[in-house]
């Protein structure tokens, strides 16, 4: 038969398909969403996109913090007069039916007056009455239609940020005094001699004195305050140039207008200006929707149950813990301090602060810390520390998460700035030196010329400019970096180093081999049964790769939390669950992940997990390995080192029981011999990512938590990465050959300017055209040698 497909989010429906009215779903919830639409006029959800939404998860208590309004106060932009306003994200917006879903949700409930959906951000600001409706109804009907809300500690922590919008205004005021300038200008160009131009030929230049006026002062302050920056540090960087050269083009022109010696170079300035800020702009691209500065509390939630000595619960916010508080993990919950296990049996995932992909099972009395996420069961649990002081709060206080990677990393722009400071300075006093004894009349003139035409407006545009491009090409493949400083430093890396689970495994799926007696049609019946009534991540896992069974009725299911679950049917019984559950004893070759079976209190075999490598992982590390130092760093144990050992070259650096501080130390070591690059995706990655020169997270998906790095590359482009460090390289390339490019319009200046011919119109025609074909041969080349990039996605 072949699979059918959920109506409602598109996945497979598989065994356990749902039929109402006629359609398919995969789950209940897909077919509570479906008739939440129909039965509210949201039909038409169906018929904009075939995959309309996402399957909801089970949200139940999970919010119980939003009925504390110290919390809500925090996280709402608007409280007044029965009316609130909150800004959520919400990260499984993905098309064009979720905006219209989401922007319909008066339609669900009538206290709703208002939702618009920020699709880039991945947010939605809703508008209520609180009369009969609250934030917490509102996170709950979001979640119940597939669209549950993402509420961290950092998002209740958070202070407003306010957006930075000089450049804007700055790039505003630059562009309309260019333009007036050269309208005022070109009487002068050609040098009309009308009468009623004569007459007010005075007028245009003080005009145009007027209009440059704001563009020194103003739009191009940036420059001159990092020249005295650069000057105090003992450092000429690119803006020593820039600066000089904007303050000779108006000193020498406001000169000239005042003593009636010409029209100066006023176009020719706000023209520099312009084109600075336009290349300044096009390099600020970054991408809003994505978060390059997350730590724990992206992680972390905003409150927890507090159980109080008369047995009653209470939210209270995180910050709020105290040492010996009593807490109460549910299912799924991250655990946010140390603390002693006091009731209940802990099953721990700890692989977003390890990096260890198997499950740790803890009993009373045992010690657990925070960053663990429970996998089964309700926990009770006797705090240690405070939020401030448990391990993974403490891991984050180290001083290279405060590390600036940009101010410590002289980029190529600023290192040919030096030199070329220098040299400009150099022609300018030897050419004055030979017209004063020549032509002393013209040696302030020739001085003058020299900075004014020789200023590096199109060297400083190149890297803006090419970079820019590049950061566009990158991120239409998924490769999302923070700023184009870091395209400089990944092309100067020769070391790769690599987390494992996560990072070249996927978490998507699994191996799953069975090794044992094998189990008869009726066992196996009886098996897939007990998995279906079971929702631990393994049962899932395993009931999905069994083969297909008819449906039948279990007598009795017991799940025991922490341990396994029991089936029965008539008089047979199947265990499935750890070693001890199942009455296997213990060994010292358990390293994988496994699930016991017995059937009628015979121990039948084991189900072994193992990690799904990439497809393409080995392709990616021989293509790496031919010219990088390669390195494996990962939390787990060394029960894959033989796995790893086949599909990775010979000289490959394998380190296992890897700890978070371990991996910063190691990649600290490797920095002394080489660049490195740093590639991870979780928590336990995170101290790594920060000390190597550029930190690359993977992500299965991009909107979900990443922890802080440089780039954001989706898991499905991972093999790409060389293909990515490749075209880093190449885009270095391009700016140097632009630099050599404006090299040759400088040249041609300089024999204007040292010879006494340079004009105003020369100057304004050279300036503007250098800029222009710099920024023209940068968009073109950095197109041209991405192409290969663009057919390899074909």
């Amino acid at each position: 038969m072949a699979n059918m497909t959920c109506y409602h989010c598109g996945d497979d429906c598989g065994r356990g398909r749902v039929h109402f009215d006629e359609k398919d779903f995969c789950c209940h919830g897909c077919k509570t969403v479906y008739e939440i639409f129909t039965s509210n006029g949201l039909s038409k959800f169906y018929d904009l996109e075939s995959r309309a939404g996402m399957a909801p998860n089970t949200v139940s208590k999970k919010y119980d913090f939003l009925d504390n309004q110290e919390i809500v106060a925090q996280l709402v932009e608007f409280n007044e007069d029965g009316v609130q306003v909150v800004n959520l994200s919400i990260p499984t917006i993905h098309c064009s039916s979720c905006i219209w879903v989401l922007e319909n949700l008066n339609r669900l409930h009538a206290s709703i007056t208002n939702s618009q959906v920020d699709f880039p951000k991945k947010t939605i600001r809703v508008t209520y009455k609180t009369e009969d409706f609250s934030l917490k109804d509102l996170v709950l009907l979001l979640s119940s239609i597939g669209y549950e809300p993402y509420i961290s500690l950092e998002e209740y922590t958070k202070k407003d940020r306010k957006v930075d919008r000089s450049l804007i205004y700055k790039l505003g005021v630059a562009g309309f005094a260019f333009g007036n300038v050269m309208l005022l200008s070109f009487p002068e160009y050609f040098e009309v001699e009308e009468y009623w131009l004569e007459q007010y030929k005075l007028v245009f230049r003080w005009l145009m004195f007027a209009f440059s006026l704001p563009v020194v002062f103003y739009a191009g302050q940036d420059y001159f305050s990092s020249a005295i920056k650069g000057l105090r540090s003992k450092l000429l960087n690119i803006d020593v140039p820039i600066a000089l050269g904007i303050l000779t083009l108006f000193v020498r022109s406001t000169v000239d207008i005042i003593f009636d010696l010409g029209s100066g170079f006023f176009d020719s300035l706000t023209g520099l200006v312009f084109f600075l800020l336009l290349g300044k702009y096009f390099q600020q691209k970054t991408y809003a929707f994505l978060s390059f500065e997350r730590d724990y509390k992206s992680y972390f939630p905003i409150a927890v149950t507090r159980l109080n000595e008369d047995g009653s619960e209470e939210n209270i916010q995180i910050y709020k813990i105290k040492k010996g508080d009593h807490l109460l993990i549910r299912s799924q919950e991250i655990i946010p301090v140390d603390c002693i296990l006091s009731k209940g049996s802990a099953e721990i995932d700890y692989s977003f602060v390890t990096g260890e992909s198997q499950a740790v099972f803890r009993q009373a009395g045992e010690k657990l810390f925070a960053g663990g996420k429970q996998l089964s069961g309700v926990l009770e649990v006797e705090v240690l520390k405070s939020v401030s002081q448990s391990y993974l709060t403490q891991l984050w206080g180290n001083a290279v998460f405060s590390k600036d990677k940009a101010s410590t990393f002289q980029t190529l722009t600023d290192s040919i700035g030096k030199r070329f400071t220098i040299a400009v300075l150099t022609i300018a006093i030897s050419a004055t030196v030979f017209w004063l004894f020549y032509d002393s009349s013209m040696a302030m003139n020739v001085f003058t010329a020299v900075l004014i035409i020789a200023c590096p407006c199109a060297i400083a545009l190149a890297a803006p400019f090419t970079l820019g491009n590049m950061l566009r090409i990158f991120g239409r493949h998924k490769f999302y970096l923070k700023n184009t400083n870091a395209i400089e430093r990944l092309a100067k890396v020769d070391a790769a180093i690599f987390d494992k689970t996560g990072t070249i495994t996927t978490t998507k799926e699994d191996t799953i081999l069975y090794e044992g007696i094998e189990l008869t049609a009726e066992e196996t019946a009886l098996l897939k049964n007990t998995l279906r009534a079971s929702n631990h991540p393994l049962s899932r896992s395993l009931y999905d790769i069994l083969k297909s069974n008819d449906i039948m009725t279990l007598d009795e299911f017991h799940e025991h939390t922490g341990k396994g679950i029991e089936g029965r049917v008539d008089q047979h019984t199947i265990k499935v669950g750890s070693a001890s559950y199942v009455g296997k004893e213990p060994t010292s070759s358990m390293a994988s992940t496994s699930v016991y079976v017995s059937t009628d209190e015979n121990v039948k075999g084991r189900f072994v997990f193992k990690n799904k490598y990439r497809d393409g992982v080995e392709t990616l590390f021989h293509s790496l390995g031919k010219s990088m130092h390669l390195g494996i760093l990962s939390g787990d144990n060394d029960g894959e080192k033989t796995q790893l050992q086949k599909i990775l070259p010979a000289k490959t650096n394998l380190l296992f029981n890897q700890k978070p501080e371990h991996k910063l130390e190691h990649i600290k070591r490797l920095q002394k011999e080489h660049d490195v690059l740093m590639v991870g995706d979780g928590l336990n990655d995170a101290g790594a990512l920060a000390q190597s020169d550029v930190g690359i997270a993977v992500s299965e998906n991009i909107n979900v938590f990443s922890p802080a790095c440089d780039a954001i590359l989706d898991a499905s482009q991972l093999t790409n990465l060389p293909r990515f460090i490749g075209l880093s390289k190449k885009s270095i390339q391009v700016i140097k050959m632009s630099f050599i490019l404006s090299l040759c319009y400088n040249i041609i200046g300089l024999y204007f300017a040292v010879t006494g011919q340079l004009k105003p119109v020369i100057a304004a025609i050279l300036m503007p055209l250098s800029s222009i074909s710099i920024v023209i041969f940068t968009t073109v080349m950095t197109n041209l040698i991405s192409k290969k990039l663009n057919r390899t996605d074909e």
